[in-house]
């Protein structure tokens, strides 16, 4: 079996929370990457904005009635999911730290860890 092939398959049979925490994981990654490079210019704006796009999917998600998690779970991903949209024009505009968007993500990611196991 191919190694795509492999990864479609395991995509298809994978948890939800796990899939959720390895995503978490590669888009933290690469925004620790940009980080550790001093990056700026391209490489930073597309890792923020992968993060970006992977909140704003959380929030629509949350905002969906079938989304199973509470109501006051779901508002807390959505207002999370303002904060990063907000915070990251400041880090590619301003130069902020990118330090608490990857808090954030390890945060999530601890609680989609406990949670699964």
């Amino acid at each position: 079996m191919t190694l795509q092939a492999y990864q479609s398959v395991q995509r298809a049979v994978e948890d939800p929370r796990a899939t959720e925490y390895r995503l978490f994981g590669q888009v933290t990654g690469a925004l620790l990457e940009v980080k550790q490079a001093g990056a700026v210019g391209t490489p930073l704006v597309e890792a923020i904005d992968w993060n970006r796009r992977l909140w704003r999917t959380l929030a629509a998600d949350c905002m969906d009635d079938r989304n199973s998690l509470t109501q006051d779970v779901r508002a807390k991903i959505v207002s999370l999911s303002l904060w990063v949209s907000k915070y990251s024009r400041k880090v590619t505009r301003e130069k902020a730290p990118i330090d608490p968007l990857i808090e954030i993500n390890r945060t999530i990611m601890q609680g989609l860890q406990s949670k699964a196991g």
